[in-house]
């Protein structure tokens, strides 16, 4: 169990839903050391991320079954002794892995109460198709109903994504448009926004890209109150801590950053040139696990997959 007790607020309304933040979750994510697992694959790519670890489409018939397997995989990575508030601040969950149980408690709460882990959830429904060189989220209209949702479940922020292919400041300048805009309405409902427009590693020009990305989220962080804290996640940069300006910016609770097709020995070295940056990765943490593997050889795994993305992330 963790150390922290329950605010007052908890104590005295334990059924009530609090729109304030966390104050020591938000403490954990400003000054703790660490990264966050990013463990949000939905159903789309989730077959995939099944095949990683060695499971075919033949062991499912159904969406439901597909799920129900996949949240086995991640209970069993949340449920390693290797996984604990010790290396990881937070987890970000799909919405179908927030409505699941750990060992008969929401996972949410059991991420917080027994493993000190931050939950997040990624609350974007996808991307639309993409224009002016980007591809923005598409339309959320259900987001207050899953925010409150969350907030129920004691989710501390959330996630959501999109992405830039190609050099273009209208298309910059609309994914990020887009995700201030959304991220005011989580910040409203007293969740911490992840915002992450992703460039793809893929972008020709990545650099001019990373610089116009820059810009444009300077601006919108300028534009926040005070009190609306917010959290970037990503893509690793050319330039060695390119996004300085934005780590130390009073609006953000913390910078992260997506391996994004990077092998993890790739991820890490560069994460470790970026000072301050600590690491979201999904694929590349997951890397080397199989369903196949004994108790002890998956644990072994996870701990040494861990323990390197903690070492990159404390630069």
């Amino acid at each position: 169990m963790r150390d922290n007790p329950p605010t007052s607020e908890q104590s005295l309304n334990p059924g009530r839903i609090i729109v304030s933040i966390n104050e020591q979750q938000l403490e954990k994510m400003r000054t703790a050391a660490g990264f966050i697992a990013a463990l949000d694959q939905s159903g789309g790519s989730t077959p995939k991320a099944l095949g990683v670890y060695g499971i075919g489409e033949d062991a499912w018939s159904s969406d439901e079954e597909m799920f129900s397997i996949v949240h086995q995989m991640r209970s069993r990575i949340i449920t390693s002794p290797a996984f604990s508030g010790q290396r990881i601040l937070g987890a970000i969950l799909f919405e179908n892995t927030m409505d699941r149980t750990i060992e008969g408690q929401a996972t949410a709460s059991y991420l917080w109460d027994v493993k000190n882990v931050v939950p997040f959830l990624k609350v974007d429904k996808g991307l639309a198709d993409e224009r002016d060189g980007v591809q923005v989220m598409k339309p959320m209209p259900e987001l207050d109903a899953l925010l409150a949702k969350a907030k129920s479940k004691n989710i501390f922020g959330t996630k959501m994504r999109s992405v830039i292919k190609q050099v273009s400041a209208d298309g910059v300048d609309a994914v990020v448009r887009q995700q201030f805009e959304v991220a005011r309405q989580i910040v409203a409902a007293g969740l911490v926004p992840i915002i992450e427009p992703e460039i793809d590693i893929h972008c020709p020009d990545k650099a001019e890209a990373e610089d116009l990305l820059r810009t444009a989220l300077l601006d919108e962080l300028n534009a926040l109150a005070a009190d609306q804290l917010v959290m970037l996640k990503l893509t690793l940069p050319e330039a060695d801590n390119h996004y300085v300006d934005c780590i130390a910016h009073p609006n953000i609770v913390r910078v992260v950053a997506l391996s994004g097709g990077y092998s993890r020995e790739e991820a890490n070295a560069r994460l470790a040139r970026n000072n301050g940056m600590v690491a979201s990765f999904s694929r590349a943490l997951s890397e080397g696990l199989n369903a196949q593997q004994s108790g002890e050889e998956f644990d072994a795994m996870l701990d040494a997959s861990i323990e390197s993305i903690c070492q990159a992330s404390s630069t």
